[in-house]
């Protein structure tokens, strides 16, 4: 009998462990769909277009608001040396993965009024005062993203110019509570012609010189030109506000490697601020056939808007 009743309650036991067992397998299957669910890109066809116009010192700026369902964070766009128009494959690949994104024509560019400053590489267009007024542009950009979503964190994303019209920005508006920015210098406007007149456009320049050279010539090389240099450490000194940035090793715009140990500097004094470092690329670290740093920008966006909307409702 009692031999009996053992193995009922073993097979009992057996049951309830192949019963656990199928509910531990569901509950995997449900948390993996649901998960999927979140991180599902939305089609194109899902995210609302919206042109819209707003004035900056003087003149009327043209662009286009991305709307995706039930934004997590609302970005603007910062342009870099180029004359650009508003750079809509960008904003859809952000806007897919819920971020809503104003980007807009360029000062003097497309539909925008204003005069475009340069397009000489050192002259007028990376002058203190034309980075000033394109900051004044960003941060008039992103008062108007701020009428459409005042619920949602809202940051700054940018491109190689962009990093010193960013940290500017960002200085004067407090609206702006994050930024992103791709390739982007954190030495001064002066120091950046030296490294690029070195490099000469000189793709494989890397192959035939040392990080300790670039840096002599970047030290004591003479200025081509005569202007006061934008320094976006300055900026950066007084900011609290997350920033990542994402850089390409072979790059022969900036000197990556540089910037980075200023990060680190500020890092060591408990700024927030991040970077990554790609080993194959160069300047160009967000095209449309590189993914990587562009994924990994939007995965820290969804963290940073999490965090802040944290902070913002413990308080």
């Amino acid at each position: 009998m009692i031999k009996k009743n053992i193995v009922i309650e073993l097979k009992a036991e057996k049951k309830l462990k192949n019963l656990s067992f199928f509910f531990r397998i569901f509950f995997l299957l449900l948390l993996f769909l649901m998960t999927l669910n979140q991180v599902k890109a939305q089609s194109l066809d899902s995210i609302k277009i919206e042109n819209v116009t707003f004035k900056s010192e003087g003149v009327t700026l043209a662009g286009s608001i991305l709307n995706p369902k039930k934004p997590f964070a609302a970005v603007v766009i910062i342009h870099g040396s180029d004359p650009v128009k508003r750079e809509m494959e960008f904003a859809e690949r952000l806007a897919k993965e819920g971020i809503a994104v104003l980007t807009y024509d360029k000062r003097g560019v497309g539909e925008s009024g204003g005069v475009y400053a340069g397009p000489e590489v050192g002259t007028n267009n990376i002058d203190s005062v034309n980075l000033t007024l394109l900051a004044k542009d960003a941060s008039a950009a992103v008062n108007k993203l701020h009428q459409l979503y005042k619920n949602i964190p809202i940051g700054l994303v940018g491109f190689s110019q962009a990093g010193w019209i960013i940290p500017i920005a960002a200085s004067k508006n407090p609206l702006i509570e994050f930024m992103v920015l791709f390739s982007c210098p954190t030495i001064t406007t002066l120091e950046q012609l030296r490294f690029q007149f070195y490099t000469n456009g000189n793709n494989n320049f890397w192959e035939n010189h040392t990080e300790a050279e670039a840096r002599e010539h970047i030290n004591n090389d003479s200025d081509r030109y005569q202007f006061t240099a934008t320094d976006p450490k300055i900026s950066l000194n007084t900011l609290s506000i997350p920033g990542l940035w994402l850089f390409g090793e072979k790059d022969i715009q900036i000197p990556v490697k540089l910037c980075i140990e200023q990060l680190n500097t500020f890092k060591v004094q408990g700024k927030p601020f991040e970077y990554t470092l790609f080993s194959t690329l160069g300047h160009n670290t967000a095209s449309g056939n590189i993914t990587a740093p562009v994924d990994i920008s939007i995965q820290w966006i969804k963290k940073k808007a999490l965090n802040i909307k944290k902070s913002k409702a413990s308080k």
